[in-house]
């Protein structure tokens, strides 16, 4: 027998052994849920068992050559002491509980989402444009795509029209803000959001997650509920590592085939999924998840892209007076802006796979000005938040035009997008946050350019007083 001890916290005064308003009963023999097995019947306070499990233990006992009835006369005395309570309430962790489906009518109008809660395109990108600076044409796909699923999803169907799913695949360098817009994109929807990798992802039967698993993580954000999951985001990260291997004798378990299995898992099936867990086995719960109406958005950095996309440009006239340099596009920062389909197959994607992501956008390479504006102005900007900690201890923070273009070039060299300007930064602010909260004299903080490049100190302005000199802290 499973103990859960650990979950025993979690579970007191949550209705978790009652016969339920929120959580389905799960058999502790099979682990199916009643909507799927049928009456569960109580065997004690937060035990059940199916009709079929306990007519199959039945006929187990029946053509079982031992003698039950004789076995059951010779146990010990203290066999009928042993305290049963040790084994209630902890049949199902939390995490794997299954909420029934709503009935109630006022109840599920409160939480269940509906067009008018859906905001129109502009006003998703304008949300869009108050944490993800630049891109402005994925910024527009995605709030166009996006309000046209949930129409799709909301709206009453049409028996002359059948609109089918926009999954899209998103393209674009390392740090350029891939994951970053969708998880703004559904803070602002308000429905569950599952992030996964495609890395950890191979075929069913080898070691690794199996393909429901993110569909699996989405259900889990929506607290088990299977029909806000039905109607969530996943978004699967590095997907390009998922490309056909070439040059291979070997199955390719975590390429090809994981592209195979999910065609009907972009495309729109019923899967059962295991609640509260990675992988499907005897102990946990499964429910059946329909996919149709789940948006699925993929990204990857697809690093060798370019060169493909650049040798295909390059064939368009190879010879003669009219022929392109070979380094024609080395200097060309968006070239994956040129992506086609073809291009897509050469690096590896089955072309029923591409079938299945209609919607193909990149996204830009991140410039100098950019970066400056990164810095500054989304509300979670980075400055914004040195800023403000340094307000708690009184003191001012600024920073100079030079210091700002000292960090943007500095990040542009890491190659690795915006991520690079917390690594920057917290390089020369670790001494400013630690020697300023020393002195209460001091008013203000100046970042110059020369600090941020290691040749200089940031000017400190004392309280009341004009500018001193630079000096190191």
């Amino acid at each position: 027998m499973t103990d859960f001890r650990d979950d025993q916290e979690n579970t007191s005064g949550t209705g978790y052994t009652e016969d339920g308003d929120d959580f389905e009963k799960v058999c502790m023999m099979c682990r199916r849920t009643e909507s799927k097995a049928g009456k569960m019947i109580q065997l004690m306070q937060g035990m059940h068992v199916c009709s079929d499990c306990l007519q199959r233990s039945f006929d187990t006992m029946q053509n079982s050559p031992f003698n039950y009835a004789e076995m059951m006369q010779n146990l010990p005395p203290s066999f009928g002491e042993i305290d049963m309570s040790a084994f209630q309430n902890r049949q199902v962790p939390p995490k794997q509980k299954i909420r029934k489906k709503k009935e109630a009518k006022e109840e599920t109008q409160k939480k269940t989402l509906t067009l008018k809660d859906v905001p129109p395109p502009h006003k998703i990108k304008a949300r869009l444009d108050e944490y993800v600076i630049g891109q402005e044409k994925a910024k527009k796909i995605i709030a166009v795509e996006v309000y046209n699923h949930y129409k799709r999803v909301l709206s009453e169907p049409d028996p002359e029209v059948e609109i089918e799913k926009s999954n899209m695949l998103m393209i674009g360098p390392t740090g350029s803000g891939k994951t970053y817009l969708v998880q703004t994109l559904a803070k602002l929807l308000d429905v569950p959001l599952a992030i996964t990798d495609a890395t950890s992802l191979t075929e069913a039967g080898y070691i690794g997650d199996d393909i429901e698993s993110v569909v699996s993580k989405l259900l889990a954000n929506a607290d088990n509920d299977v029909e806000r999951a039905e109607h969530g985001i996943i978004f699967i990260d590095e997907i390009d590592k998922i490309a056909k291997k070439k040059n291979t004798n070997q199955r390719d378990v975590s390429g090809e085939a994981v592209q195979q299995g999910m065609l009907k898992l972009l495309e729109g099936s019923k899967i059962e999924v295991p609640v509260g867990a990675s992988s499907k086995n005897a102990m946990v719960p499964l429910t059946t998840v329909d996919t149709k109406n789940i948006l699925f958005i993929c990204g990857g950095a697809f690093p060798d892209l370019e060169g493909i996309i650049k040798e295909r440009m390059s064939k368009n006239a190879s010879i003669g007076f009219a022929a392109d340099l070979k380094d024609k596009y080395d200097e060309d920062k968006n070239l994956l802006m040129n992506v086609t389909a073809q291009d897509l197959r050469s690096f590896g994607m089955i072309p029923e796979f591409l079938g299945r992501l209609p919607i193909v956008f990149s996204l830009e390479s991140l410039t100098e000005d950019m970066l400056v504006k990164i810095l500054q102005e989304p509300k979670n900007a980075i400055l914004k938040q040195y800023k403000r900690l340094l307000e708690l201890d009184e003191v001012k923070l600024s920073f100079e035009e030079d210091a700002l273009r000292a960090i943007a070039q500095k990040a542009l060299e890491k190659d690795t997008g915006a991520r690079a300007l917390r690594a920057i930064i917290e390089e020369f602010m670790l001494d400013i946050m630690y020697e300023i909260p020393k002195d209460d004299n001091i008013g203000e903080v100046v970042i110059t350019g020369d600090y941020v490049r290691g040749t200089g100190g940031p000017r400190i302005l004392l309280r009341g007083q004009q500018a001193l000199p630079d000096y190191g802290v």
